[in-house]
């Protein structure tokens, strides 16, 4: 994974984190996908039909910090597509909590991939 020079620099893994180990496979999940740059799983409280949850390997705290790499929020964004076509009809929603008073309750970014029938956020309340 080539990194942008201005990119603030990100540590590999927090050992704090529960998306840190999952992408290390310390943490069981139901994977959907892994790569060199993304791990993306189910969900424990889905939302909708198909709710994944999309993460860098690197840990970010959250997306302003991603968009500091752009390829990496690129390919997040092409697997959460390849994810709703494998898995729902290709039509999906990409959200993205940003900070905790935003419902971010993991501080390390990552993308919830809704698809099938989904629900209102009012309806589900926090992603």
């Amino acid at each position: 994974m080539t990194q942008d020079a201005s990119a603030p620099a990100a540590p590999a893994a927090d050992p704090d984190c529960v998306f840190c180990g999952i992408v290390a496979g310390t943490v069981p999940a139901d994977l959907v996908h892994a790569d060199d740059t993304v791990v993306a799983f189910r969900d424990l409280a889905p939302k909708a039909p198909v709710h994944v949850l999309v993460v860098p390997r690197e840990h970010r705290r959250d997306v302003r910090e991603l968009a500091a790499v752009p390829e990496t929020l690129a390919h997040l964004v092409d697997v959460a597509g390849q994810i709703a076509a494998d898995l729902a009809d290709g039509d999906f929603r990409l959200v993205f909590n940003t900070g905790e008073n935003a419902g971010q309750t993991v501080l390390h970014v990552h993308a919830h991939v809704l698809a099938g029938i989904a629900q209102t956020e009012s309806d589900t309340g926090e992603l």
